[in-house]
């Protein structure tokens, strides 16, 4: 038993003195410089001042103007305007991690240079809870374009016509059910939201909330709330961690996904064998899982092809609904805080659609209501940091060296904010987007949904 310290105390030092020596070697690739970032630690580098929640609010604080900066690494818990620009660097445990705030250099990287930025760095939290084969987490390759391919196919424009129809009719009972219970808004936003793309790739009808469908929407959410930031949780920097016992302290993230993965296989395959049995029995309606089956009848899909229709259909199912059910909230939000927009576009519908009830092709004379809509996505984006790019390759901009490997985040929230394009930046105002007079519009909001081949529907 006296051996057992020192050789837990050699393995250490090995281990520390590994760390080191890889996160010099990072270094020492280029004689450019790294992009700026705030004081880092020994070994550990940023580690214990990355949050686990809202790092885009930190990110956006650090970018600043000007103001000091702080003597230690811990007093940037409490700092805000460091003036470190548009570009940050940090490291953790030797993983480099880019962070773009600012809209010509996320599309500089992550669209015109796609090639070498479209990876994903490896998520070993989603790949133990079951979502290892997702498109939205899965390296770039043979594979994502494969998904990427499936998906486009399914909503191009002509297909996305072809749900109006439905889209119509559950738009008509979300506001029926509204007028009848507005003290229950929330939940009945949540079931519009399942509800539509639940239609779209199964085919079902959802009732409202005690549905099984909601609920498995719902426990698809808790899943990605408990995981922390994409990336950047102990078994995304520690993978050997989900092989020790639950006791081993930093395990916590292993555990949590062991005991809900059963969530994750359900969300697979229960709504794809409903589908499956309904098209044998000849009772299936239109959907994405039915329609990808019927172009497959009469040859036996391989393990890997079944595979690619369920976890396509989940990252529709997963994503789709809890995107648009924090856009309606969004929504709602912005209607009571600024009841004056509210009055203005209802005055708008009042004048062009009249007692009827909005249809799809009144849309282009809406305008004002089409600004609002852009507002909303603009003023509270959706994806505030969006799941994280890899650079395959390391990469030099404006002087900058990108080290190989680099985890690389597009800040949306800071570029959302961004006063050089949007004055005024945290007031919801959707006639910023309609000129008084020419060239005094502001853009539309770009990176809702992210940038150049993981935007969905490409992901």
């Amino acid at each position: 038993m006296a051996l057992v310290p020192p050789l837990a105390a050699l393995l250490a030092a090995v281990l520390a003195l590994g760390i080191i020596v890889f996160y010099h070697t990072r270094q020492w690739q280029s004689s450019l410089p790294l992009p700026p970032g705030p004081p880092a630690e020994p070994i550990i580098g940023h580690l214990r001042i990355l949050p686990e929640e809202n790092q885009h609010l930190l990110f956006h604080e650090w970018r600043g103007k000007s103001g000091e900066k702080p003597y230690s690494c811990l007093e940037l818990i409490s700092s805000k305007n460091l003036g470190l620009g548009n570009i940050i660097y940090l490291q953790c445990l030797g993983r480099s991690i880019i962070v773009l705030n600012d809209l010509e250099s996320a599309v500089e990287l992550l669209e015109k240079r796609s090639n070498n930025y479209s990876d994903r760095p490896k998520f070993s939290y989603f790949e133990l809870i079951g979502w290892k084969a997702s498109v939205s987490f899965m390296q770039y390759g043979r594979r994502f374009r494969k998904h990427r391919r499936l998906l486009n196919e399914a909503f191009n424009s002509d297909i996305c016509e072809s749900y109006q129809p439905m889209q119509r009719d559950l738009a008509h009972s979300l506001a029926q059910a509204l007028i009848e219970r507005p003290h229950e808004f929330d939940g009945i936003l949540n079931w519009y939201s399942v509800a539509i793309v639940v239609r779209i790739t199964y085919g079902r009808h959802v009732a409202f909330n005690d549905d099984m469908y909601v609920k498995m929407a719902r426990d698809a959410t808790a899943l990605f709330a408990g995981a922390g930031p994409p990336g950047g949780n102990s078994i995304d920097f520690f993978p050997f961690l989900q092989r020790l016992p639950s006791w081993f302290p930093g395990t916590y993230h292993a555990n949590y996904a062991r005991k809900r993965s059963h969530l994750v296989h359900k969300l697979h395959d229960y709504p794809y064998e409903v589908v499956k049995r309904e098209l044998e029995d000849g009772t299936a309606e239109s959907s994405y899982i039915g329609s990808n089956l019927e172009r497959a009848a009469g040859t036996e899909l391989s393990d890997e092809e079944i595979e690619d229709i369920k976890t396509t259909a989940a990252a529709i199912y997963a994503a789709g609904h809890e995107t648009t059910w924090a856009v309606t909230l969004w929504f709602v939000l912005a209607m009571v805080l600024y009841p004056e927009r509210q009055r203005k576009a209802q005055a708008e519908i009042d004048l062009v659609v009249g007692d009827r009830m909005p249809d799809f092709v009144d849309r282009p004379g809406l305008p004002y209501v089409e600004c609002l809509i852009q507002q909303v996505l603009r003023w509270q984006p959706v994806v505030p940091l969006a799941i994280p790019h890899r650079a395959m390759k390391a990469d030099v901009y404006k002087g900058m060296f990108i080290p190989a490997g680099s985890v690389v985040f597009a800040n949306s929230f800071t570029m959302s904010r961004d006063e050089n394009i949007y004055k005024n930046a945290a007031r919801f105002n959707p006639s910023r987007y309609r000129p008084q007079h020419e060239g005094d519009s502001e853009p539309y909001f770009e990176p809702t949904f992210g940038f150049g081949r993981r935007i969905p529907f490409v992901f």
